[in-house]
């Protein structure tokens, strides 16, 4: 099972990031290991190597089939049930390897890096996959609010790009991208994520 992410997928939080980082002409991707699900709503712990570590909420899409070289048009039948993630990065050292051109494993790829809901909605219930509402809430207030039509790449052009590359296989999750509204989390803190009004996500910071 391949954890897939795609960074910079909405323009506003392109721009939010201020790193001289430009809109991307394809979908740009990283993996994280399976060591990094954060699973069941389980409380997250904040790493002592790092001193700023934001969330970052996203749609994710579940592939449920092997697929490689997957024509556009086709995309839609690897998928037809989604939920909601929390791609927690280390920004401090995401800033430092974005400077000095290393990867980006040590700020994205660290144990329980990627809090996946423990419900996944069919598509039959939402709709189209490019036209849902999703917002995360810390303590209550509302941080980040986005609806995937606003992604710069779709599901659909997701897949086709990234099945050139690796094999997608039955289980593969693919976290689409965050809106902007992006900030550190600190202990003590409660995050509430919601998709068409669903809760998915709720659990707290330690």
């Amino acid at each position: 099972m391949k954890i897939i992410c795609i960074g910079r997928n909405y323009a506003e939080h392109v721009a939010e990031l201020n790193d001289g980082g430009r809109i991307p002409s394809e979908p740009l991707f990283f993996l994280k290991p399976d060591t990094a699900m954060l699973r069941n709503n389980d409380p997250f712990y904040i790493p002592d190597f790092s001193k700023q570590v934001d969330y970052e909420c996203e749609v994710i899409v579940k592939i449920n089939r092997v697929g490689k070289y997957i024509e556009k048009r086709f995309a839609h039948r690897y998928y037809d049930e989604v939920g909601l993630g929390i791609d927690f990065t280390a920004r401090d050292l995401q800033r430092r390897a974005i400077a000095e051109g290393l990867p980006w494993e040590s700020c994205k790829g660290f144990d329980h890096s990627a809090a996946i809901s423990p419900q996944f909605l069919p598509l039959t219930e939402l709709g189209d996959i490019g036209n849902l509402n999703f917002r995360l809430e810390v303590n209550g207030e509302v941080r980040q609010s986005a609806n995937t039509s606003q992604m710069i790449f779709s599901v659909d052009d997701i897949i086709c790009h990234v099945s050139r590359y690796m094999t997608l296989r039955m289980g593969d999750l693919i976290y689409t991208g965050t809106p902007p509204g992006v900030g550190p989390v600190h202990a003590g803190d409660n995050l509430r994520a919601t998709l068409e009004g669903r809760t998915l996500l709720d659990f707290d910071i330690r």
